[in-house]
């Protein structure tokens, strides 16, 4: 068989190949090729997983609170002292209560991933506070250490000035070696 030396490209347009390879050419899904837009029927609502996170934040907030346990004291005892006390024929959750235990687990399956979400989010908030403060101190122990050593400089620096008592005591020196050189000329 003869080599063919036209690319597929070419052989596609012209409309040349074998019936197999323009079949290949369409069934396979290459990564060179971008595949066709699709259009869907659905539409895909625009989801802020951030006012999720900050809407979970107030309730694990607000579960955490005193607040809350009064309120879910008091609704609880109004429902037991309710559905114990009030006439047979307007309860609506007899003795063993058994809805009042559904409210309660379903607050409670609600609750539990609120609360993670909540200490998630605060933790993803702490990493970045930490990084934070973690440059803010490499900054401020880089600026004490040439703090330090501009300190260090200075020290030398001041070494190698002549003081005050120095300078006297050199002057004094110096009169006292003029004072014997006059005593030696008379």
């Amino acid at each position: 068989m003869p080599r063919d030396d036209r690319s597929t490209d070419d052989r596609r347009q012209r409309g040349s190949g074998t019936a197999e390879e323009r079949r290949l050419m369409r069934s396979t899904n290459r990564l060179d090729i971008p595949r066709e837009l699709r259009r869907t029927i659905a539409l895909r609502s625009a989801y802020d997983a951030d006012a999720f996170g900050r809407l979970s934040e107030r309730i694990a907030r607000f579960l955490g609170t005193g607040q809350f346990l009064v309120y879910m004291t008091a609704t609880i005892l109004f429902w037991v002292g309710w559905n114990i006390f009030a006439p047979e024929s307007v309860r609506f959750d007899q003795y063993p209560f058994i809805f009042l235990t559904l409210a309660l687990s379903l607050q409670a399956s609600y609750a539990a991933p609120l609360i993670l979400l909540a200490q998630n989010r605060q933790e993803a908030r702490d990493r970045v506070q930490y990084e934070r403060d973690r440059d803010v101190d490499a900054r401020t122990r880089a600026d004490m250490e040439f703090l330090a050593r501009e300190v260090a400089s200075l020290r030398m620096a001041v070494g190698e000035v002549a003081t005050r008592d120095f300078l006297r005591s050199e002057l004094r020196s110096l009169l006292a070696d003029l004072d014997t050189r006059e005593d030696d000329r008379v």
